[in-house]
């Protein structure tokens, strides 16, 4: 076997921290972290500073630097796992304690980063910690499909007499295809206007709950879920006892409203209120990429 270059074996097994969230640093914070696992497989622990905790696990340097770290999110199949790592170990957190959670691929070179970084931050963090204490997040989004209401419209009425084909009042074909476009055009108008009005009344019944509302760009190609176009996506904060009166009052607004889809996701921590701190690029070392695409 050749001698491996010197340094390589070091910049191998070189490890950095990756950090899903803050909280207090008191014992529910150690007691989130116990039995969970980071992205590669290494056990989560908690780093302390100036009265608030960082959970953190220890990850391959070379997977979050620049290069690495451009791969992974490049990647869908990967970028998805790397996600429900994320999101699995903020999860489990919330369970037993506010936390708020960081951007995904948030990393430091070593604990003492993370625990300047509590320090340098700890009254803009406690501040938020004070605010999120007993709140979660729901997400509403709202869809117009005009496609959905044409087949819902087309299954409702009733049969031409005549036969098929042409009208019973003997159209052409060129008039009946015009006829046909008109109402596809008018079809579409409506449905639009519609979810509009669907999804003004969705805002109005979540904001008479929740404490806060935020309003992120629309979900297209494979980050939209269902048919139709998404036309809202906003992010509600609720008091956690009101989940049920949230969901209740917004989740079945479009049952009976042909090519409109109103879809309610949640309770999770609160990402979208969460204000986690720009980490500073070291030299030849790790970033936090928005890797949110947002």
């Amino acid at each position: 076997m050749a001698d491996r270059a010197p340094g390589v074996e070091e910049q191998d097994t070189a490890q950095v921290c990756y950090v899903f969230a803050v909280g207090r640093g008191d014992a529910p914070l150690q007691t989130a972290a116990e039995g969970l696992e980071g992205p590669t497989g290494a056990g989560v622990r908690a780093v302390y500073a100036a009265g608030l905790g960082a959970l953190v696990s220890s990850v391959p340097a070379g997977l979050y630097d620049e290069e690495g770290l451009k791969a992974q999110l490049e990647d869908m199949e990967r970028l998805e796992a790397l996600a429900r790592s994320h999101h699995a170990v903020v999860a489990s957190a919330y369970e037993h304690t506010t936390v708020l959670p960081m951007r995904l691929a948030t990393v430091y070179l070593d604990d003492g980063r993370v625990e300047a970084m509590l320090t340098e931050r700890k009254d803009e963090f406690a501040a938020l910690l004070s605010r999120l204490e007993g709140q979660v997040e729901w997400g509403v989004k709202v869809y117009a499909d005009p496609r959905g209401a044409s087949a819902a419209n087309l299954s409702e009425a009733p049969a031409a007499p005549g036969g098929s084909g042409t009208s019973g009042g003997g159209s052409s074909p060129g008039r009946a295809y015009l006829q046909q476009r008109r109402k596809q055009r008018n079809t579409h108008r409506d449905t639009y206007r519609t979810a509009g009005a669907v999804a003004e009344r969705a805002a109005a019944l979540a904001d008479a709950i929740a404490t806060a509302k935020v309003s992120h760009r629309p979900q297209q190609g494979e980050l939209a879920s269902g048919p139709g176009e998404n036309i809202v996506n906003d992010a509600y904060l609720v008091p956690a006892a009101r989940s049920d009166d949230f969901r209740a009052a917004v989740g079945g607004l479009a049952e009976d409203v042909p090519g409109v889809r109103v879809e309610l996701t949640g309770p999770w921590a609160p990402y979208s209120f969460a204000t986690p701190p720009s980490t500073p690029r070291q030299p030849g070392g790790p970033g936090e990429p928005d890797a949110d695409g947002e």
